[in-house]
């Protein structure tokens, strides 16, 4: 694991690298690939999503970048207007690129919202968005598809079952059967990925269920 500081025009980030492993016999590889990931406005790094990723993903042989927007490296506890966390993403992204390889670009709720608006500007070569917050809670009418369904790019999303960010049957169907979007859907988990204690699967089942699930999806991403 490394870390280094990224100046930017709303302040200074951080990127954690999580770097390769060699892949075990049985593994399948998606070797050359960055995942670059952010956090949400309510939380860092430290969401247990995230670290799920960045500790299996690198066994097969993806660079896991967990990347940390200016106003939580400062300290702060509220997260900036959407247009300056995307000049923080915007100005993080030579950067993420810089091993050379193809760059997913993700996050969790408002860090997906700003992979999709800028990944066809910057060239992502996919996009993950987990726990994307389709319409604030209790507000259906405020939809944020457009933002999702315009990232120009393949686009995986992994939502939570009892989300109210946005519940797996919620999204646009139509849209997501075209081919460039999928949704995976981890049962009972909230935007968090917790699930409660009634459910019929472990949190350990359910964070297992989301690593697979686009540890699949980076492979098939890798391919093209």
């Amino acid at each position: 694991m490394q870390s280094e500081i990224v100046d930017t025009p709303a302040g200074d980030a951080r990127i954690t690298w999580h770097l390769p492993k060699k892949a075990t016999a049985s593994s399948k590889t998606a070797a050359g690939l960055v995942l670059a990931v952010s956090h949400g406005a309510g939380g860092g790094i430290e969401a247990r999503d995230l670290q799920a990723l960045a500790a299996t993903l690198p066994a097969l042989g993806v660079t896991v970048a967990l990347v940390e927007q200016p106003w939580r490296v400062a300290g702060k506890k509220l997260a900036p207007a959407p247009k300056t966390l995307d000049t923080g993403w915007r100005a993080l992204w030579p950067a993420l690129a810089r091993p050379g390889l193809p760059v997913v670009a993700g996050g969790r709720s408002a860090g997906a919202r700003v992979a999709c608006r800028t990944a066809r500007e910057l060239g992502a070569h996919a996009v993950l968005a987990l726990s994307f917050p389709l319409h604030p809670p209790g507000r259906p009418e405020k939809s944020r598809a457009g933002e999702l369904l315009a990232a120009g790019v393949p686009t995986l999303v992994v939502q939570g079952g009892n989300d109210p960010f946005g519940k797996p049957a919620e999204f646009p169907g139509d849209a997501f059967a075209g081919g460039g979007h999928e949704l995976l859907e981890v049962p009972y988990a909230d935007h968090s990925f917790a699930v409660p204690k009634r459910a019929t699967l472990t949190q350990d089942e359910a964070l297992t269920l989301l690593t697979d699930g686009v540890g699949k999806w980076i492979r098939s991403q890798s391919a093209r």
